[in-house]
């Protein structure tokens, strides 16, 4: 399922990227390197979701949670340089309000990572099933919390490019 929902993400990028590219084409309003470097990060973000889904927890957690760090830490990138492609773009291919949506998506989600990946580092040991009275159970509450924040980040943020398809 993650490796399906990486490859949806790639696409939507991909689509996202020739539609702005095209705009720009159009109307100039930002340089197209801009574009291709938020297109590459967010790429790079959906082949960590990819290392994520194929290599479990458990098994191989050094390689599961760097594919993670790069899903994540690319993937806000990618929310907050396309953001600022937006505002760019605003008012003639992206409504004010859109913009402000995006960006506070993106500032939400930007603010979530960093204690995710300050808390997870902070776990002494990899498991599934936590204690509430065992020493890191916080650590783990607050960076899953976080994790999940980002990832629903991610989901309403592509909402927003609906109207764009």
């Amino acid at each position: 399922m993650i490796n399906f929902s990486a490859f949806l993400g790639a696409a939507t990028m991909y689509t996202r990227y020739k539609i702005v590219e095209k705009q720009n084409q159009t109307s100039y309003f930002s340089t197209p390197v801009f574009n291709l470097v938020s297109l590459v990060l967010g790429l790079v973000g959906c082949i960590g979701m990819g290392i994520v889904a194929n290599f479990q927890e458990l098994a191989v957690p050094v390689v599961h949670d760097g594919g993670a760090l790069l899903a994540f830490v690319c993937g806000v990138v990618y929310t907050l340089l396309q953001s600022i492609i937006s505002y760019k773009s605003c008012p003639q291919w992206n409504s004010l309000l859109t913009c402000h949506i995006r960006m506070a998506i993106s500032a939400v989600s930007c603010a979530a990572v960093v204690p995710m990946i300050a808390c997870a580092s902070l776990i002494s040991i990899t498991k599934l099933e936590w204690n509430p009275k065992e020493k890191d159970y916080i650590y783990h509450v607050v960076s899953a919390i976080c994790e999940w924040t980002v990832a629903f980040g991610f989901i309403f943020y592509f909402l927003t490019f609906i109207q764009d398809f």
